[in-house]
């Protein structure tokens, strides 16, 4: 398995209404500081709608960047119950998944 697909099987575990850190991210596969390598894979997810890539964000609570722009990537997390206010999830803490 490459890393890649490593990090894709690793998120399918982060729950709907949840959200992990492009950080969290990085260590649950075993990168140290792969925050910018996980926003590189998260932008090339060949598989959106399977793999939550929108559920990956910013450990200041910022959503981030998308690739298909941010207000799709509101608009998921929001569907998922998630609220945003000015482009941070509110109480952050409760829906931040720990792997």
């Amino acid at each position: 398995m490459n890393l890649e697909q490593h990090v894709y099987k690793k998120l399918m575990n982060v729950p709907k209404g949840h959200v992990t850190t492009y950080g969290d991210l990085a260590k649950a596969v075993g990168l140290k500081n792969g925050q910018r390598i996980i926003g590189k894979i998260m932008n090339k997810n060949p598989y959106p709608v399977l793999v939550p890539c929108h559920r990956v964000v910013m450990s200041t609570g910022k959503i981030g960047g998308y690739a298909y722009g941010e207000h799709v990537k509101m608009k998921m997390l929001s569907d998922e119950g998630i609220e945003i206010t000015n482009g941070t999830i509110q109480s952050f803490d409760k829906k931040l998944f720990r792997f």
